[in-house]
């Protein structure tokens, strides 16, 4: 049945539910845009930028966005540097790379980086991004997108797997059970704060 996220209640959601509501229908369409936007994390070196690299490689984008401000060890390097300064070792010439980092959280994500984005490409020559984040944590960014990015932007979805937080195997054990069930109570509370736009979504009835 298809249903509005604020609908839910996240505290009634049974496992296939969840999965749907993070996972079901997130696919990539294949197709090119202007920037490759890449949502940094404690793990996004690992599981985030070899994606955004492929992407760049195939010629989808011209250029790569990271986005992120967290300091996770002692180097004193942000999330969006430690990104930048692996995809320059890995062949990534330093002038298609653009670095945002000030955000602390999804919704910084895409406010801090849209002065970014207009200072590279101006915002009314933008038309599509490609979207790299972890798979569960896609339909968060997705719709933060969508509610504070210029509504003439289009999205292509590419997400990521970790091993423990995939579609197939979140509910196999306890780390991707915690991640999963946060996010979808996440989601749910911010859409239905009005944080970000709501969604009708194919939901698995209750048996």
């Amino acid at each position: 049945m298809n249903i509005p996220i604020s609908k839910l209640d996240s505290s009634k959601l049974t496992d296939q539910q969840m999965t749907d509501l993070l996972f079901r229908n997130i696919n990539d369409d294949n197709k090119s845009g202007e920037c490759i936007f890449v949502a940094g994390s404690s793990k996004a070196v690992e599981f985030r930028l070899p994606k955004a690299i492929q992407l760049y490689k195939e010629g989808r984008a011209g250029k790569i966005l990271f986005s992120g401000g967290v300091v996770w060890d002692d180097t004193g390097r942000t999330e969006a540097q430690m990104l930048a300064d692996k995809a320059m070792e890995l062949g990534v010439p330093a002038q298609d790379i653009l670095i945002e980092s000030q955000s602390l959280h999804t919704k910084e994500n895409v406010l801090a980086s849209l002065m970014v984005l207009d200072r590279a490409f101006y915002l009314h020559k933008i038309s599509r991004l490609l979207v790299v984040t972890s798979h569960y944590h896609m339909r968060r960014i997705n719709l933060t997108l969508r509610t504070y990015m210029p509504k003439w932007i289009d999205y292509s979805l590419c997400p990521v797997n970790d091993k423990s937080t995939r579609e197939e195997n979140w509910f196999l054990n306890p780390y991707g059970r915690q991640r999963v069930e946060a996010e979808s109570e996440k989601l749910i509370n911010y859409v239905k704060q009005g944080i970000i736009i709501d969604q009708d979504l194919e939901i698995s009835e209750m048996k």
